[in-house]
């Protein structure tokens, strides 16, 4: 016989959140004591990411990870903020179980989101996956709070914190410079003149000097 049991499409009720777009503003108890994301270090980048729970090794060791490059987000202006639905007992008690075991001290904030609030907003959780634990999802954020960037993970797999560093010097350089940043691109490398607009403009690209000139619309230089 032929099985012709239909599986249920699960409906998508998370937000679309957009690139460029103002995040969703919250309120939340962590660690740290409640915070609100409008109002908490207002003139700082920040990256909200999210873990599926506390007292489990892959999460473990990304935090271990995000630990260890905070002091090079701070030199880059870049605050950390992690969030999951365990409670702040629950994280104070993890902070500490890491600090007793791999001697590292986790100095940046855990949001307890038992109410799943927060990772509602931001469509952390994602039920084809799991409907209670968040996924590993990474949210990069301006000083004005608009959503630069996102990656999300899948709760097997941790994440690449090199890649975090590097994708806020692209952001910070793309901003500072008016320029795009091609692949595998990293700080020292030339960059991207976004393309001109008019034959004029290309007919000129085609001799300027201080450009690497491949064809009118691809074009390099150094900063």
């Amino acid at each position: 016989m032929t099985d012709t049991t239909q599986t249920e499409p699960i409906e998508n009720t998370q937000p679309l959140l957009q690139l460029n777009a103002r995040v969703p503003d919250f309120e939340a108890k962590t660690t740290h004591g409640r915070i609100r994301l409008s109002e908490w270090n207002p003139d700082k980048w920040v990256i909200l990411f999210s873990h599926p729970a506390d007292f489990t090794p892959v999460c473990t060791t990304e935090f271990i990870a995000f630990q260890n490059i905070a002091d090079e987000l701070a030199k880059r202006n870049v605050a950390l903020l992690g969030n999951s639905v365990d409670s702040v007992h629950s994280h104070i008690a993890w902070v500490r179980n890491i600090k007793d075991n791999f001697d590292v001290d986790i100095e940046f904030p855990i949001i307890a989101d038992l109410d799943q609030k927060v990772s509602k907003k931001f469509g952390m959780v994602h039920e084809a996956s799991s409907d209670t634990a968040p996924i590993r999802a990474v949210y990069v954020m301006d000083p004005d709070r608009r959503l630069r960037a996102m990656v999300y993970y899948p709760l097997e797999v941790g994440r690449s914190f090199d890649e975090f560093v590097r994708l806020i010097d692209a952001l910070q350089t793309v901003d500072e410079e008016g320029v795009a940043t091609p692949a595998d691109w990293q700080p020292g490398d030339k960059v991207i003149v976004p393309p001109p607009a008019t034959t004029e403009e290309a007919e000129k690209r085609l001799e300027n000097p201080e450009y690497d000139v491949t064809d009118w619309y691809f074009s390099k230089k150094a900063i």
